[in-house]
């Protein structure tokens, strides 16, 4: 069949100036439309049924009826006569799948040159591109600044500049850049997509996906150096000129690949255990600060048998403890008053559990009964008093019996370094004084197995070993630590702080809404991330709090500091502090301030603290006294370090 010629005048339009023009007519365009991706033009050429889009730039259009051609297939002649071959070549309209004499390339219908004098098969024929002129078969790409041609109409094995992967196929180069090439696959790619169309549901995002023709470093400083969501791969700050995906209002970032493969990997993680075969497996994170390790194995019971119950008369404290309840039970208890107030940060109460340092918001629970002149801070939780008095084979110390401990020794007032978690402790212990091995109570009965709601759908097991170049799924700071939770079929692992310390939802005494532990930027949030606690900027690709109502967010460090100072701030107290640990999770979570202290050398009571920024310099070596547990004193300007105090007992 012969190629269809139009009686009317064809006009040659210009798709870049239609596209300056349609811009300008519409500048501000409702926010409605950013939820669905915007139509690209495009048409088909009636001369070879191939489409027509905006990269070609040019194209003719009848002025009287619907027929338009690629400006390659308009001015491409009907009959030509060609130095390959000794007769006259006509142009023909396929209507089945053909194969080119001179590149051997199968073709999908469309045009081709045949000879009428050569007997030729009818799936036989010479491809338009193998005997017009190359320069002709151009586009206009808004990724370079020059037309991109495709010389070679063969496939061959090139590296392609826009996903970074060398593969084979047919390629656009430019003739003016050396080693400028584009796969065909890649260079039209359409300008925004909704991503889960295109992983078949795998993955899903609000707001259409916006092609990017590169990716400088500076700009992935200025967004905290994202991860590829669906891989979770970094992106190569050396190869800033590869193409993505993104959505710059959730800082959403996909590599090419990964946004346009419907068999991508790492999307929705097949379960791998069945619920039936763990009854028990703990799934974290806590719903809220009133859950505990302690309170989910002893509270409603003393425990398992294997557990003794701890007799409240070998708790080594000084006074007298007594019961709080909110009615009388017997001549040991107390009825609750106002004096008498239980954990609240909405009011900045703070009780915490002298056993496992966690907040006490319930009743009953056990307090001190020393006089208000002895400022006895004393209290423990009803489950607290049924803990094991020993614990066998722990994975932090199996090679010996580890026993509670109310205070344990060595330590500047009773505080010690936990072996699991690595944070410092002036809770209840359990130790190996020969090995000066000493553990929390918390994790103390640190599970074998775990759920986590970070990486859903698969346990996550005791990893014993240093994990040098992990980092931790949570607060992505180093794994450095002996013992972490991790899955050895994604290589994911988690610290033990950061599983068991960080709860779901937290309370802030300024809003009036739960703010929930997110993992990833928050979807919609229209401005930047800053902590409400420290006032600081907020890397919204690392774990942090926030309320989706009022659209605050506070580090997961600066949580538990609600209570304590709002001049706090959180930035390097790990590395200003002597435990070098490498969790984010606030670096006195387990140590209960409050306590007074007194000294021969010094007339006033002390406070036992968390030295803030107004504390200033250490009143004996002057050294600043932020981010330390210090010793204040409650009548004058006096204060100093932990080290300093020992120094002023021993002269």
């Amino acid at each position: 069949m012969h190629v269809h010629e139009d009686v009317h005048p064809l006009k040659l339009i210009d798709l870049q100036q239609v596209k300056n023009e349609d811009v300008e007519e519409s500048e501000e365009e409702d926010e409605e439309k950013d939820l669905v991706p915007q139509d690209e033009f495009s048409c088909i050429c009636k001369r070879c049924d191939e489409v027509i889009n905006e990269y070609y730039r040019y194209y003719y259009k009848c002025t009287k009826c619907d027929i338009s051609l690629h400006k390659f297939c308009a001015e491409v002649p009907t009959t030509i006569k060609h130095t390959s071959h000794p007769h006259p070549l006509t142009l023909y309209k396929r209507s089945e799948d053909w194969i080119c004499l001179y590149c051997q390339r199968l073709h999908m219908k469309g045009v081709s040159y045949l000879c009428s004098a050569c007997y030729w098969d009818n799936h036989k024929g010479i491809d338009v591109n193998c005997v017009v002129e190359v320069d002709k078969r151009r586009i206009y790409h808004p990724s370079h600044p020059h037309p991109l041609v495709s010389p070679i109409p063969s496939p061959i094995l090139c590296l392609c500049q826009a996903c970074g992967k060398t593969h084979k196929g047919i390629f656009f180069l430019c003739t003016t850049c050396p080693y400028f090439t584009v796969h065909t696959d890649c260079i039209f790619l359409p300008k925004s997509l909704l991503i889960q169309q295109t992983t078949n549901g795998i993955f899903r995002h609000t707001h259409p996906l916006t092609l990017s023709y590169s990716f400088p470093e500076a700009e992935q400083r200025a967004k905290y150096k994202p991860k590829c969501r669906v891989c979770n791969g970094r992106f190569d700050p050396d190869r800033e000129n590869l193409w993505i995906y993104k959505c710059e209002k959730c800082i959403y970032y996909v590599h090419l690949d990964c946004a346009t493969s419907a068999s991508t990997s790492g999307g929705q993680s097949i379960k791998n255990f069945k619920d039936v075969d763990y009854p028990n497996l703990l799934r974290l994170p806590f719903p809220d600060q009133t859950y505990s390790l302690p309170k989910h194995l002893f509270f409603k019971a003393p425990g398992p048998p294997a557990y003794a119950e701890v007799s409240l008369q070998i708790i080594n404290h000084e006074h007298e403890l007594i019961l709080v309840d909110t009615e009388s039970i017997g001549s040991t208890s107390l009825k609750i008053n106002e004096s008498i107030m239980c954990h609240n940060p909405m009011k900045k109460i703070e009780l915490l559990c002298n056993a496992c340092v966690r907040p006490i918001t319930e009743t009953p629970f056990y307090k001190c009964n020393a006089s208000e002149d002895e400022r006895c801070n004393f209290a423990l939780h009803v489950w607290c008093t049924r803990l094991p008095t020993k614990l066998d084979n722990h994975p932090g110390h199996p090679q010996h019996t580890l026993f509670l401990m109310s205070n344990a020794p060595h330590g500047f007032f009773n505080i010690y370094r936990c072996e699991v978690c690595c944070l410092p402790c002036n809770g209840y212990a359990y130790g190996c004084v020969r090995c000066r091995v000493y553990i929390d109570v918390n994790c103390g009965f640190m599970p074998e197995k775990i759920t986590h709601e970070s990486h859903p759908n698969h346990l996550l097991s005791i990893v014993d070993k240093s994990l040098d170049n992990n980092e931790c799924l949570v607060c992505s700071n180093q794994v450095r630590y002996r013992l972490s939770f991790g899955c050895r079929t994604c290589n994911v692992y988690i610290h033990p702080a950061c599983a068991l310390l960080l709860p779901r939802t937290i309370r802030h005494p300024y809003d009036k809404h739960p703010m929930h532990l997110s993992y990833l930027p928050i979807e919609n949030h229209k401005s930047e991330y800053f902590c409400e606690i420290c006032e600081e900027e907020l890397n919204p690709h690392k774990c942090f709090y926030h309320c989706d109502m009022c659209s605050q967010s506070v580090h997961i460090e600066c949580a538990p500091l609600i209570l304590q100072s709002e001049t706090e701030t959180h930035s390097e107290y790990q590395y200003e502090y002597e435990y070098k640990y490498k969790s984010k999770v606030y670096s006195f979570s387990n140590v209960k301030f409050g306590s007074i202290h007194k000294t021969a050398n010094h007339p006033h009571p002390l406070l036992l603290a968390p030295g803030i920024a107004n504390d200033g310099r250490c009143s004996l070596c002057y050294t600043r006294l932020q981010h330390k547990i210090i010793l204040r004193c409650l009548e004058c300007p006096f204060a100093i370090d932990e080290y300093c105090f020992k120094r002023l007992n021993k002269s």
